[in-house]
């Protein structure tokens, strides 16, 4: 059994209180509603094949999460400025998400933290632009 499959909940765990600290946010449940958010904002401005080789990248939870309750006959919508998305972010169970006003920036430095550099670095390398601007986290993280 690979590792990353037997550590998979323990890893995430991990990544969750990274991501609640990078956030601020008191709950796991809060939390896992901005990633599961942000994940969906992303993956609505990809191919099918450019979701499918991002998703190769992420460890075995996240991947699952950026995959679950996917249409994949839902309209492909264009990478817009970060607050325009961040609607969107906010939109997602909006009577119960507490996204911070950086969430994408947030999930992107907890999630920089979680993945092979290297492997993050050249799946973005083949997705457009904006995908790679959607995931930059700025120096001061």
């Amino acid at each position: 059994m690979p590792m990353e499959y037997r550590q998979a909940s323990v890893d995430f765990d991990r990544f969750m209180e990274d991501l609640k600290a990078i956030s601020m946010l008191r709950t796991s449940h809060q939390a896992y509603t901005m990633l599961q958010a942000v994940l969906q904002v992303f993956r609505r401005r990809l191919t099918i094949e450019q979701a499918i080789a991002f998703a190769g990248v992420l460890p075995p939870v996240l991947r699952a999460i950026f995959v679950s309750d996917w249409d994949i006959a839902e309209e492909r919508r264009p990478f817009l400025s970060e607050s325009e998305m961040m609607l969107e972010v906010k939109a997602l169970r909006h009577n119960h998400n507490l996204s911070t006003e950086t969430a994408i920036r947030d999930v992107a430095a907890a999630l920089r933290r979680h993945v092979d550099a290297a492997a993050f670095e050249r799946a973005l390398s083949q997705l457009p632009q904006g995908a790679r601007d959607f995931w930059q986290v700025p120096a001061t993280r």
